[in-house]
C-alpha cells in the first residue's frame, strides 16, 4: 500500500505515454516492468513528453525483446547527434521473463501491448508491457456497458447520497 503511494508522491516519477486504447482492445492477464534501451537525445525528449506508444507493440527475436512501431518526437537540440523517430527498441527483461513471454506468444497466442512509459522514482525510463487477449466486439460492448454502469451508479449514488 505505501508503495503507490509513494510512486504518486515522489517528484521522479512521471508518466510520459499512456495506452489507454490497450485496455479497450485487449483483455490484459498480466503485465511486466521491463527497462528500455534509450539514446541520449530520445530521453531528452522523453522528459519533455514527446512520445507515442499507441500503435505500438512487443515482440520475442533472437532470444531479445523487442518495442516496434514506437514513436519518440526529436530533440530540437540534438541536431548531428540525433535519432530516428520510429526505430526498434531494445527492452530490458531477465531470461526467465523472457522465456516466459516467448512461450505466452508463441503458445498461447497472447499479445505483447505496451501500456504506460514512465520514469520511475530513480528518474530510470521505464515500460510496463501487459501480456494480452484480443478481444472481440461483444466484449468490448460488454466492458463498455461495466463502464457506464458504473458511472451511472456512482452518479445516482452521489444524487441521492
Amino acid at each position: 500500500m505505501a508503495k503507490t503511494n509513494a510512486k504518486k508522491d515522489d517528484g521522479n516519477y512521471r508518466v510520459v505515454a499512456e495506452n489507454r486504447r490497450a485496455r479497450f482492445d485487449y483483455a490484459i492477464e498480466e503485465d511486466l516492468e521491463c527497462g528500455i534501451v534509450l539514446e541520449g537525445s530520445e530521453v531528452k525528449s522523453l522528459r519533455q513528453g514527446g512520445a507515442n506508444i499507441a500503435e505500438s507493440y512487443a515482440t520475442v527475436d533472437d532470444g531479445e525483446l523487442w518495442l516496434v512501431n514506437s514513436s519518440i518526437a526529436p530533440y530540437a537540440q540534438a541536431k548531428t547527434f540525433g535519432h530516428e523517430e520510429r526505430r526498434r527498441r531494445k527492452l530490458l527483461v531477465n531470461r526467465r521473463e523472457l522465456a516466459q513471454l516467448w512461450s505466452e506468444t508463441q503458445r498461447k497466442g497472447m499479445t505483447l501491448v505496451p501500456l504506460v512509459l514512465y520514469f520511475n522514482h530513480k528518474g530510470v525510463a521505464k515500460l510496463k508491457i501487459g501480456i494480452a487477449k484480443g478481444k472481440k466486439l461483444a466484449d468490448k460492448r460488454e466492458t463498455q456497458a461495466k463502464r457506464d454502469w458504473q458511472r451511472q451508479k456512482a452518479r445516482l449514488l452521489k444524487e441521492h447520497g
